[in-house]
C-alpha cells in the first residue's frame, strides 16, 4: 500500500532504513539550510532561492504525514483533524509561514519575523536519534526533574528575599543603585546559583556575600543533580537503542 510505504519512509522504519535515512539526512539538510540567512545581515539573492527550495521541502513534508496520520495517530478519519494540533505539527506548521510570502504575494499578511525561522530547528528533534533518545530521558525521569527544578525555585526565590532586604538599595561606596527591585534580586540568584555571576550586579555588606558564597556552594549541588539523573538514564537508554538496532540488522 502507498500509503504505509510513504509513511514507512517518513517514520524511518527499520525494513527500510536506508532509504528512510536518505530522507532524513536530506530534511536535515534543508533544516540547516533555511537558517543559513539568519547567519547575516545582508539579504543576499541566493537566500530568496535557498528559502523557496526549503519552505517547500517542509509543505511536501508536513502534507505528506498529514496525509498518513490515520496510521501514526490510529483514530481512523479523526486522526486528520486531530494531526494539525500535535505538538511537531505544530513546529512544522510555524517554520513554513515564514516563507509563504516568498511563494506568493498574497501571503504578505503572514510576514513573520526572521526570528520565528529559528522554530525550525526544532524540526531536528524528529531526524536526530540521538535528540529523540535524550527526549525519552527526560520524559523517563520527569518526575525527579520536576523535583530538582522545584527545589531550584525555592532556593532562588529564597536566596533572592535575604539579599533583597540585607543588601542596601544604593552602594554606599559609588553611589549606585543595586538591587532596586526584587527582579533584580531573583536575576542575581538565578545566576549565582548556575555559577555564572556576570558581575553586574553584587553584594557589598558582609551578610550579602556570605549569602552569595552559600548560593554558590549550593548551586553546584543542585545542578549536579539532574546531571548524575540523565547520564545514568541516557546511558539506560543507549543500551537498549544499540540492543534494538542489533536485533533488526
Amino acid at each position: 500500500m502507498l500509503q504505509q510505504k510513504i509513511y514507512n519512509l517518513i517514520n524511518r522504519d527499520r525494513k527500510g532504513m536506508w532509504a528512510s535515512r536518505i530522507y532524513d539526512w536530506y530534511m536535515l539538510v534543508m533544516i540547516i539550510a533555511s537558517i543559513v540567512p539568519l547567519m547575516f545581515i545582508e539579504d543576499y539573492p541566493i537566500f530568496r532561492v535557498i528559502e523557496i527550495i526549503t519552505v517547500i521541502a517542509f509543505i511536501i513534508d508536513y502534507i505528506l504525514r498529514w496525509g498518513t496520520s490515520n496510521i501514526q495517530l490510529k483514530k481512523g478519519w479523526l486522526s486528520y483533524i486531530f494531526y494539525p494540533f500535535t505538538p511537531m505539527a505544530i513546529i512544522d506548521l510555524l517554520s513554513i509561514l515564514p516563507g509563504l510570502n516568498l511563494i506568493s504575494p498574497s501571503f504578505k499578511l503572514l510576514r513573520l519575523t526572521r526570528l520565528l525561522k529559528i522554530i525550525r530547528l526544532l524540526k531536528v528533534f524528529r531526524y536526530s536519534d540521538k535528540i529523540t533518545m535524550f527526549l525519552k530521558v527526560l520524559q523517563k525521569e520527569r518526575q525527579v526533574l520536576l523535583s530538582v527544578l522545584l527545589l531550584a525555585l525555592f532556593y532562588i526565590f529564597i536566596t533572592a528575599l535575604v539579599m533583597y532586604n540585607a543588601e542596601p538599595h544604593i552602594n554606599p561606596v559609588t553611589g549606585e543603585e543595586t538591587f532596586h527591585s526584587f527582579f533584580d534580586a531573583l536575576y542575581w540568584a538565578t545566576v549565582t546559583l548556575t555559577t555564572v555571576g556576570y558581575g553586574d550586579l553584587c553584594p557589598v555588606t558582609d551578610i550579602g556575600r556570605i549569602v552569595s558564597m552559600l548560593s554558590s556552594l549550593f548551586g553546584v549541588a543542585i545542578i549536579a543533580l539532574p546531571s548524575g539523573v540523565i547520564t545514568a538514564s541516557y546511558l539506560e537508554e543507549l543500551r537498549e537503542y544499540r540492543k534494538s538496532r542489533s536485533q533488526h540488522a
